[in-house]
């Protein structure tokens, strides 16, 4: 996974002392059904009941933190294929974060798509 441009921004003006912002929490993660960049959002999945689903971590001493507990997207229109994912917060105007492929597309067909803990990852390299 990797950071957005302007995550990496806003990490370097908080390590210099040159802004205070911070994520607004929970962090969402949304699924996409086609991947961004560094500088522009993927196209996130639409219709049925699909909403994005909290990302809960525990701190860790490496450069990745993963998810605790199962992530569970319920409600997805049939048939939708998922190529990866973005961290998203919970601002008013959320802002992204990170972004990934998931290692291989995933096709839902029964409007359930999950996601076991430790599965996805957020990785400072």
């Amino acid at each position: 996974m990797s950071a957005t441009d302007a995550a990496e921004s806003r990490v370097l003006n908080w390590l210099t002392g040159n802004s205070t912002t911070a994520p607004t929490l929970p962090l969402k993660i949304r699924l996409m059904t086609a991947n961004g960049s560094d500088s522009a959002a993927g196209t996130e999945v639409a219709g049925g009941s699909y909403a994005p689903q909290d990302f809960e971590a525990d701190a860790t001493s490496s450069d990745e933190a993963v998810n605790n507990d199962l992530i569970r997207f319920e409600g997805i229109a049939n048939p939708t294929t998922v190529v990866g994912f973005e961290v998203w917060d919970s601002a008013g105007t959320p802002f992204r974060w990170h972004y990934a492929a998931l290692d291989s597309p995933r096709t839902v067909t029964d409007g359930v798509l999950e996601f076991e803990a430790g599965a996805l990852g957020i990785t400072c390299a």
